[in-house]
């Protein structure tokens, strides 16, 4: 996952820390953002795992703490509901006026509210997925119950929330009660996913239930069966992202590009900016690139590297077929190479008849099993036969065709 330090300015100038987490096997079609739970921050451990399951679908995500929370600027004393709406616009519109404008909102607990609401503000939304989310953000002030008569006396109170001392004002209270999310939802209209889970003790998934009957569709719930409410468990939060991301691909605007069609045994496709290549083997499809160090995204295996898969992928392979026909118990074969050149001296100097250096693959092999150092022995002369390194042993003709 490639990860992005930025920053921007919400509507009361401050300075909002942030993270915008991109694809790193292409460019993203589509930009996300995440709102995390009441008093948490972005690098939640949760947050980052669904952020890695969006990615690995093309999804870029932006996560960035409100104000006053993480590296952010402001006072959290100082928030409230609607300054977290008002943060998350702000960031939709970062990403409009930098990158992509945002189709996915996405939120955590009372994040969830969030999502829900600042959605009705932003037309350009088309999914919003929420987790664990609260039906009314007043459900928050149980986390404080113990300082509300204070709160309401003086106007203010230190609460202990997850082991951290927060101030608390009594303008927080009082916005959370003047917030009508049944109605934000009767007139949103945009495509829900609610994720609860049944043991979420926290916010309890009659939640859920209240938040999908209110809302309209499409809407669609996902049980998050077993999982704590800050989806502490690995597996919980990247099955989430996972899930937002098979689900989202209904509603928003993915461009497809057409099929390679291959006439030979492999075809490939480069357009006019980058390096980032199509392959396709027959039926089967992978990336070639080049690194950023050479004008490349570095999205896949740079054609080297796809020369040095294949003369391992062929060494592996002819070992373990001697090894059946002989009958010895070969129980796996690791092959590790790396080819040495000037890489990006080569590239430059594509014009030149002679080559500048020799090229050489560094091969190590490691075979498993029940063998004796003869056997093993002889396994390693017979990796030396197989057709990929004979090949780059032998002389090769490449004839070459302009296709009309």
């Amino acid at each position: 996952m490639r990860s992005q330090k930025v920053s921007f300015t919400n509507s009361n100038g401050y300075e909002l820390s942030a993270r915008l987490e991109l694809p790193v096997n292409q460019h993203p079609h589509t930009y996300a953002i995440f709102a995390h739970c009441f008093t948490c921050n972005k690098n939640l451990t949760a947050v980052r795992n669904i952020s890695r399951a969006l990615n690995m679908t093309g999804i870029a995500v932006l996560r960035f703490d409100f104000t006053g929370l993480g590296e952010s600027e402001g006072d959290f004393a100082d928030t409230n509901f609607t300054s977290n709406v008002e943060d998350l616009v702000a960031a939709a519109n970062y990403l409009k006026e930098n990158h992509q404008i945002p189709t996915i909102l996405i939120g955590h607990s009372l994040g969830g509210a969030a999502v829900l609401s600042a959605a009705g503000l932003l037309p350009d939304i088309k999914a919003v997925a929420t987790l664990g989310a609260p039906f009314d953000p007043h459900h928050v002030s149980h986390l404080f119950e113990a300082g509300i008569d204070e709160i309401n006396s003086t106007g203010q109170a230190n609460v202990t929330i997850g082991g951290r001392s927060f101030k608390v004002k009594k303008q927080f209270l009082d916005d959370l009660e003047e917030q009508l999310i049944e109605e934000k939802l009767k007139n949103l209209r945009k495509a829900i996913l609610v994720m609860h889970s049944p043991q979420d003790r926290t916010v309890e998934v009659e939640n859920a239930r209240r938040i999908y009957s209110t809302a309209h569709h499409p809407k669609s719930f996902v049980s998050l069966d077993g999982a704590d409410h800050l989806l502490s468990r690995k597996e919980d939060s990247l099955y989430a992202g996972e899930m937002i991301a098979c689900w989202a691909k209904r509603y928003i605007n993915k461009p497809e590009k057409e099929a390679l069609k291959v006439k030979k045994q492999v075809a490939i496709r480069l357009g006019s900016a980058g390096f980032t290549t199509d392959v396709m083997v027959r039926q089967h499809s992978l990336t070639a690139d080049e690194p950023e160090s050479v004008g490349g995204n570095d999205f896949g295996a740079t054609p080297y590297e796809l020369v040095a898969a294949g003369l391992g992928a062929c060494t592996a392979m002819t070992i373990q077929m001697y090894a059946r026909r002989k009958k010895w118990q070969v129980d796996e074969v690791t092959v590790h190479l790396d080819h040495k050149k000037d890489y990006a001296q080569d590239m430059n100097d594509v014009a030149n008849e002679k080559p500048i250096k020799v090229d050489q693959f560094n091969r190590e092999i490691i075979l498993e099993g029940d063998l004796t150092l003869e056997q093993k022995q002889r396994l390693i002369e017979i990796a030396d036969k197989c057709p990929v390194h004979r090949t780059l042993h032998g002389k090769v003709e490449i004839n070459t065709i302009l296709k009309e």
